[in-house]
């Protein structure tokens, strides 16, 4: 890593190809954006997965929330950032202050922190919780679009791969330090949200310190960027499938949250080991993310994406069979993971390659948004179903939802899905 230039100065061009002097066995070396804006994810992450590990337990065993009520909440936390994802990226594109977008949106999540230590209402807790998804869909769009633009067209799965990575890395220590904060502290809530806020701050301080600034100035565009412009991006044919394929199968996505208390009952888990269940989860993401990047540069970014809503069918499955085997967490969580690892960076990878340059954030947000609206109607409606029918059920019906759509998306997918270059 090295300090940002905070001049602004003009980006170069895309690279195209891997660097000189890296032959056909050899790969390129990352570039340092990717690194730099990998290691403000992971602190970001550490702080961020703290709170998520204990909120579920919080809501529903300490505030007494329905089951209704913790999915409108998990909805919100999850959909709200929907609703700015779009504003973050078209304003990284229309100015070239991705970076700039990014920490305003990385500083919005770290003043929500100490926050929770004074909401204990459900309207309070969503007010929190909706400005602390604001700064996530500001920051997100212009992070990835950051990344995209460092990494060559060939290479982006792999430096997806390697940011999701280190972010997960974050998501692993996380879950720890909350799980041995609750054990150790008196307020052991309270206790998790003082520390998360401490290194939600230190994530932004590296990002201004250590994340090079990128203004881009894309020779093509001799007009500013517009939204109409951005929006217009669903006119391509391949960003368009990629984000109905999306929509389609983000509306058949569980949350986490509820995952994890479906494995909590399933297989009888003691409440205070809880908040462990994420740790499962973060580490098999953090295993497999650069191994599936890869894979999904040589064999297509479609296929593992699609192969990795595979692997969350198979974790409804095993929820569903509602058998107290020793193994059934570890599976779980091994395959949970493994959802995340082949969809989320190689999701962006697929986008990436079908948007222009100087639209990359707002197209990557155009995918993204979709996606979160998409979540968040699925925790309501999940949420809904468990209230009315149970969790069993709901799930089922989660399930076959999801096949459907896995069925529609390979109907979706370009004649020939081959490996991007």
């Amino acid at each position: 890593m090295y300090v940002a230039d905070s001049r602004g100065t003009p980006a170069p061009a895309e690279p195209q190809a891997a660097a000189p002097g890296t032959g056909p066995g050899r790969r390129a070396a990352l570039a340092p954006t990717v690194l730099a804006l990998g290691t403000v994810s992971l602190i970001t992450d550490v702080s961020s997965e703290m709170v998520t590990a204990v909120l579920p337990l919080y809501l529903v065993a300490g505030l007494g929330l329905s089951p209704l009520g913790f999915g409108l909440l998990d909805g919100l936390y999850n959909g709200v950032s929907a609703l700015v994802r779009l504003t973050g990226g078209h304003l990284g594109d229309r100015f070239g202050r991705h970076k700039a977008l990014a920490g305003i949106g990385y500083g919005l999540s770290a003043l929500c922190k100490p926050l929770l230590l004074l909401a204990h209402t459900l309207p309070a807790i969503g007010a929190v919780l909706a400005l602390d998804r604001t700064g996530k869909g500001l920051r997100t769009a212009p992070r990835d679009a950051l990344i995209s633009l460092a990494a060559a067209p060939a290479e982006r799965g792999r430096a997806f791969g390697v940011h999701r990575a280190m972010d997960t890395a974050g998501a692993l220590i996380g879950p720890v330090l909350a799980f041995l904060i609750l054990r150790g502290a008196a307020d052991g809530y309270d206790a998790v949200f003082t520390v998360s806020a401490c290194v939600a701050a230190l994530g932004v301080l590296v990002l201004v310190l250590f994340v090079p600034g990128r203004r881009t100035t894309p020779a093509a565009a001799a007009a500013p960027v517009s939204l109409r412009g951005a929006l217009g991006l669903l006119r391509v044919r391949d960003l368009r499938r990629t984000g109905l394929c999306a929509l389609l199968l983000g509306l058949c996505t569980v949350s986490d949250a509820f995952v994890f208390l479906l494995l909590q009952r399933a297989a009888g888990i003691a409440d205070r080991w809880f908040a462990l269940l994420p740790l499962g989860t973060a580490a098999a993401f953090f295993l497999l993310a650069l191994p599936l990047g890869r894979l999904a540069d040589r064999v297509g970014r479609r296929t593992v994406f699609l192969g990795g809503h595979l692997a969350l069918l198979a974790v409804y499955a095993l929820l569903l069979t509602g058998a107290q085997h020793p193994a059934l967490p570890y599976a779980v969580l091994l395959l949970h993971g493994g959802f995340y690892a082949a969809t989320d960076g190689v999701l962006m990878a697929e986008a990436a390659g079908a948007v222009p340059e100087e639209h990359r954030g707002g197209g990557l947000a155009l995918v993204q948004t979709g996606q979160a609206l998409a979540r968040f109607a699925a925790s309501l409606g999940f949420g809904a179903a468990w209230t009315l029918w149970g969790a069993r059920p709901a799930l089922a019906v989660a399930a076959v939802l999801l096949a459907a759509a896995l069925a529609g998306c390979l109907w979706l997918r370009p004649a020939a899905d081959a490996p991007q270059a």
